[in-house]
């Protein structure tokens, strides 16, 4: 079986890697094999990255809500069950957005929630 080089085919994979680390400190960025390690564990933390970010805004929104809803006498877990009895559904992110840009119809929101618990 004759002999196959495989300089070329090597060097553009390491080219494709090396640029893909540009901007890494030291070897990170110079040396093939942590090169290679290194995007493989940033590979690994931008996958998981993109699942936190998820969970990290729906806190954020929950957080926002509980400080709306305090406000108005009222716990965040008695402003969902209250909205689930009197079937509002709106998510957690425009809820969120309605007590920040529009507290009147927030008011009035937290209001239906209200009867529908005291209703209940």
């Amino acid at each position: 079986m004759p002999r196959v080089p495989i300089g070329a085919a090597r060097h553009r994979r390491h080219k494709r890697v090396l640029k893909r680390a540009k901007g890494f400190v030291g070897g990170r960025s110079k040396l093939y094999k942590t090169a290679h390690e290194t995007l493989l564990r940033a590979g690994a933390y931008r996958f998981s990255g993109r699942k936190e970010k998820k969970r990290d805004y729906r806190a954020l929104w929950i957080t926002r809500l509980s400080a709306a809803a305090a406000e108005r006498d009222l716990r965040y877990s008695q402003l969902i069950a209250g909205l689930a009895k009197a079937n509002i559904v709106l998510n957690r992110k425009s809820l969120s957005e309605i007590a920040i840009t529009d507290p009147a119809a927030f008011d009035a929101i937290v209001t239906k929630a209200r009867e529908a618990l005291g209703a209940a």
